[in-house]
């Protein structure tokens, strides 16, 4: 019924040839594309460490190292927790788990865990010292709400988090 309706119709195109209809196995072939080497570019790390946030990461791994020589790096994460739903988690890491993301930036590494991957794509690591407190700042991009004390925030993808 397709091919009786093609054939029906006048010939198109600049050479005035109808096209040709196609089977079934031979499109599901002509779908493959392949891109050239050149425009080939690296992944894009999940997330940005800074110098400083570098330097106390290196600096808190040489304290743990020396008590534990297997640690690689930190693990980042996110547990449902605090007033606005969500929490950064980070403790030191052995190893990359299977389903890790692995950012190696400044002489760290830093692995997130692939349930925090949606919630921290695109987000910068700080680290910042004032004359109260020193602390890792996160600024997020995805976060569309955080609490007042800025220890919990929320994102458009929270569901993803209460199912991992």
């Amino acid at each position: 019924m397709f091919a009786r309706a093609i054939a029906s119709r006048p010939p198109v195109g600049p050479s005035g040839m109808l096209a040709q209809t196609v089977s079934r196995s031979m499109a599901s072939s002509a779908g493959r594309v392949r891109m050239a080497p050149r425009l080939r570019r690296p992944p894009k790390d999940v997330m940005t460490v800074t110098e400083k946030a570098a330097a106390r990461i290196s600096y808190l791994l040489e304290r743990r190292r020396s008590q534990d020589d297997g640690v690689q790096g930190v693990r980042i994460g996110i547990k449902a927790r605090g007033c606005n739903g969500l929490s950064y988690t980070m403790d030191y890491a052995t190893e990359k788990k299977k389903l890790d993301e692995e950012v190696n930036q400044h002489g760290v590494r830093v692995f997130v865990e692939s349930s925090a991957v949606m919630h921290i794509v695109g987000t910068t690591m700080d680290f910042v010292e004032d004359d109260l407190t020193s602390e890792f700042v996160f600024h997020n991009p995805n976060a569309e709400d955080s609490c007042g004390c800025g220890e919990s925030f929320t994102t458009g993808n929270r569901k993803i988090a209460n199912a991992g």
